[in-house]
């Protein structure tokens, strides 16, 4: 039988999709508490600070990303740059599933803690670059596709950025269109891209 995940794992795990949900200043406490089902002295057990729990909810999305979010999106998918596409396809899903209401839960955090201690900003930064870090690789086994002096790390960038603004945009209009549009435009930019890698035959 799978082991039952201990008070800690609960905490992170409730933590998690509280701050996805409601923001990370708008999520107090109790309300981790109460959802977790668990006491104040087990929180404080564990953890000093609600910071402190922030820090390991961003340590489990480092270490998890792959298997929480990259593995489901892309199952399947051979294609190296297809699965660029399919994990942006899952955060559509998501967007759909929600009303518009989900958003990259680090980009939330990194807009809304506008001055995050060194710690916080740290651990953003280290899952923005496991994302980008992925989506990177995917370019470069797709080499071929792309023209020679493709700056792949730029480009998963760009990726990021694209789908970041998206998510955002949607977000703020209740609507999948934005991020449709974002979407729709980066695939055109990589199609160009492609073409210009391998041009196709004259007749």
């Amino acid at each position: 039988m799978p082991e039952s995940p201990s008070t800690r794992d609960i905490l992170i795990l409730t933590a998690l999709k509280l701050f996805a949900e409601k923001g990370y200043n708008s999520t107090s406490v109790s309300d981790i508490l109460a959802q977790a089902d668990v006491h104040s002295g087990s929180l404080y057990h564990h953890f000093e600070t609600k910071q402190s729990l922030l820090l390991a909810v961003l340590e489990k999305y480092r270490d998890e990303i792959q298997t929480m979010l990259i593995e489901p999106a892309c199952r399947g998918v051979q294609d190296p740059i297809g699965r660029i596409f399919a994990l942006l396809a899952r955060y559509r899903q998501l967007l759909k599933k929600t009303d518009c209401n989900y958003g990259c839960p680090i980009g939330s955090l990194a807009l809304e803690i506008h001055e995050p201690d060194p710690p916080v900003r740290k651990l953003l930064a280290a899952n923005f670059d496991r994302w980008t870090s992925f989506v990177e690789s995917c370019l470069k086994a797709g080499r071929r596709q792309l023209p020679p002096k493709t700056d792949t790390r730029a480009l998963a960038t760009f990726v990021l950025t694209t789908m970041e603004g998206g998510v955002m945009l949607s977000r703020t209009a209740r609507s999948l269109k934005p991020f449709d549009a974002a979407v729709a435009t980066l695939k055109d930019y990589v199609t160009r891209l492609q073409l210009m890698a391998c041009p196709p035959t004259k007749k």
